[in-house]
């Protein structure tokens, strides 16, 4: 029986997200924010997994963004991390994030399923084709166009699939790869292979993830509840229709939890406003902006107030009862799960853990957390 919770019972799975590097998500300057250290981390990652969470998803990150916080510039490798972490918890799924342009995929091959094997089959990879410039600068590379980033992810992927799961050895002619006599051992634990996630937006990206993911990883704008659900229902379609595949699909969202809805917006205004890192957004929006032509200065000013409030995530701001909500309504249009963050993740699950979870049981979204514990010590 398959032990990854990525496919257990939960209609709605929950994740972590950017545990691993510093800030987590927000942008801000707020003392509360995420610091990076090992013990950290694991305290975290096992607060999570006691909790009944489904996954851990990090950053793949090598250079910060500057400004005050130098958001993110304080970072643990993701495949590292997932051995570490992993070899510490005992139900949830951890994940690496992997750049393909910075790992090749024999090396990526053999760290994966070195991990799978550490974790019992516990293990997924988030596939990044990367977009932050200074980074492939340090690595002495140039960045793709749009389009070859995703033909050399294809490649990439291609050779892993068949390191997971060839056992004899072949040869691979590609534009930006040749193998020579590929092979590899052992294979996975999980079969044919470790799920994979990938965030694809634009028309290649969203044929990639189709092809080759088993979670698509979207963004929702608030109040476009009509656009997402579309959005949802033709990437289900076009990998149903074009690669005869079923997907699920998950978002990222911030949590701003208080007792009223009023004390959770002073809160976000607090650290997104008066404590947010306007050098570290720009720095940010700059880059992934670069080419893209104008942008009206209230649409620039709604994307960085999005990234210092969480990374660009949907926002559950306010009471338990309206996060829960929320989160009932992103899975009343579709969403399978959601990585959550916060600006202080020790103090957020806490809370979150003991009033929205709850919630979320009663609505029949979640398995009380005594009968997920059942179905975990029986699957084992």
């Amino acid at each position: 029986m398959n032990r990854n919770p990525l496919f257990g019972s939960n209609k709605l799975k929950l994740g972590l997200f950017g545990l691993n590097v510093s800030n987590g998500c927000s942008i801000t300057t707020a003392p509360e924010a995420l610091q990076v250290s090992w013990p950290t981390t694991l305290e975290l990652s096992r607060t999570a997994d006691r909790d009944g969470y489904e996954a851990l998803v990090p950053v793949a990150r090598w250079k910060g963004f500057g400004g005050a916080s130098n958001f993110n510039g304080t970072n643990y490798e993701t495949f590292t991390w997932a051995a570490g972490i992993g070899q510490a918890t005992d139900q949830i799924c951890v994940m690496t994030t992997a750049h393909v342009t910075a790992t090749h995929p024999i090396v990526a091959a053999k760290e994966a399923v070195t991990v799978d094997h550490i974790t019992g089959g516990r293990f997924a990879i988030n596939i990044v084709c990367g977009w932050f410039a200074p980074e492939f600068e340090m690595f002495g590379g140039t960045l793709l166009d749009h389009a070859q980033r995703y033909a050399y992810a294809a490649e990439w992927m291609d050779i892993v699939r068949m390191l997971w799961t060839r056992d004899a050895e072949f040869d691979y002619d590609g534009n930006f790869f040749q193998v020579k006599k590929g092979y590899s051992m052992p294979k996975p634990l999980q079969t044919p292979m470790p799920p994979v996630m990938n965030a694809g937006g634009s028309g290649d990206g969203r044929r990639f993830a189709a092809k080759y993911a088993d979670m698509a990883f979207i963004g929702i704008r608030p109040g476009d509840v009509d656009g997402a659900k579309r959005n949802i229902a033709d990437y289900r379609e076009l990998a149903r229709t074009e690669f005869g595949r079923e997907i699920q699909v998950w978002c990222s969202a911030y949590v701003v939890q208080a007792d009223t809805q009023r004390e959770a917006e002073d809160y976000l205004q607090y650290y997104v406003v008066e404590k947010g890192d306007e050098v570290a957004a720009s720095n940010l929006t700059d880059v992934m902006l670069a080419g893209r032509g104008a942008v009206s200065p209230e649409a620039l000013a709604a994307m960085k107030f999005s990234f210092k409030a969480g990374w660009g995530g949907y926002p559950l701001v306010g009471t338990a009862d309206h996060i829960a909500g929320e989160l009932a309504s992103l899975s009343a249009i579709g969403i399978d799960g959601v990585v959550l963050s916060w600006v202080d993740y020790r103090a957020g699950l806490e809370t979150f853990g003991r009033s929205v979870m709850p919630r979320l049981e009663q609505a029949g979204l979640r398995a009380p957390r005594i009968a997920a514990e059942t179905t975990a010590a029986v699957t084992a």
